[in-house]
């Protein structure tokens, strides 16, 4: 199960040690992303985590007010976006190692 957050630049860091510090969230898969470094004009980072329905429920209650939720079209472009620039980057390592 994966969810996105969206973490504003002000609360990033106080966002990202409460996931980590967390026993259950934290053994989740988390990637962090600037929102500009997407391509989004937008000032802040997307919290992706991939884990349980559980990780997903635990997060939100870390989370709280530091940041909220993203749903719909949104979600799915950002998601898009961060496969995109794995395969990049994936592409890019066997292109080096070939």
């Amino acid at each position: 199960m994966k969810a996105l957050f969206f973490l504003p630049s002000e609360n990033y860091s106080k966002a990202k040690n409460k996931v980590s510090e967390d026993d259950v969230v934290s053994r989740q898969s988390l990637n962090f992303r600037e929102c500009k470094a997407l391509g989004f004009d937008k000032e802040g980072y997307y919290l992706e985590i991939d884990g349980s329905e559980e990780s997903i429920v635990k997060a939100k209650e870390v989370i709280g007010e530091l940041g909220k939720e993203v749903s719909g079209k949104e979600k799915e472009d950002v998601l898009a976006k961060i496969k995109e620039q794995e395969e990049n980057a994936a592409a890019g390592f066997g292109s080096i190692f070939g």
